[in-house]
């Protein structure tokens, strides 16, 4: 990441006293464990908003090939591509709104949003593959939606603190808080 992007529009002092940011090695521990905000709070709003995108992309994805009449395997990787593509595309639209140019903005969802997404995905679509009778069940079916939506709460759990350590590390959507 181009660590002069990552500051650009935050109130950094970059002429720290002694012991201040220009003092550290690397970049492991970034400001600390309260960085760029790192709080549950921020961590839960920004994995809320992984989550929204997520859950719009996969149910539109299982819709879409439940009534194309897929198999499983055709209707997950379209569900999940679905997912990070709406996942993507909120943060995304986000930062074109800010005034940042499509290219630059692609990078920042690229960067902000792709562990979250990733394991998202992998807990959603685990809880979906190991409850017994989900992956056959239909639309209409109650054992689909609550697979699905459980699928999505042990995600929202899981992923919580792996969003708030990345923030904390000036990762995943820390690199959002730029540009608003």
């Amino acid at each position: 990441m181009d660590h002069s992007t990552h500051h650009s529009g935050t109130t950094h002092d970059h002429a720290a006293p002694a012991g201040g940011h220009g003092d550290h090695k690397g970049h492991g521990g970034h400001h600390g464990n309260q960085a760029h905000g790192t709080t549950w709070a921020t961590a839960v709003k920004a994995t809320l908003h992984c989550l929204t995108g997520c859950a719009i992309g996969e149910i539109l994805g299982m819709v879409i090939g439940t009534a194309l009449m897929w198999g499983n395997v055709p209707t997950m990787a379209l569900a999940i591509s679905l997912a990070f593509v709406f996942g993507y595309s909120f943060t995304l639209f986000a930062v074109v709104r800010a005034g940042v140019s499509l290219k630059a903005a692609v990078k920042v969802a690229l960067a902000a949003d792709t562990v979250s997404i990733a394991v998202m995905e992998l807990v959603d679509n685990g809880i979906i593959a190991l409850t017994p009778g989900a992956m056959d069940a239909h639309l209409s079916d109650g054992l689909f939606w609550y697979a699905l939506l459980g699928g999505f709460a042990v995600a929202f759990v899981i992923t919580t603190p792996v969003n708030k350590w990345m923030i904390g590390r000036g990762k995943g959507h820390a690199v959002v808080h730029a540009y608003h």
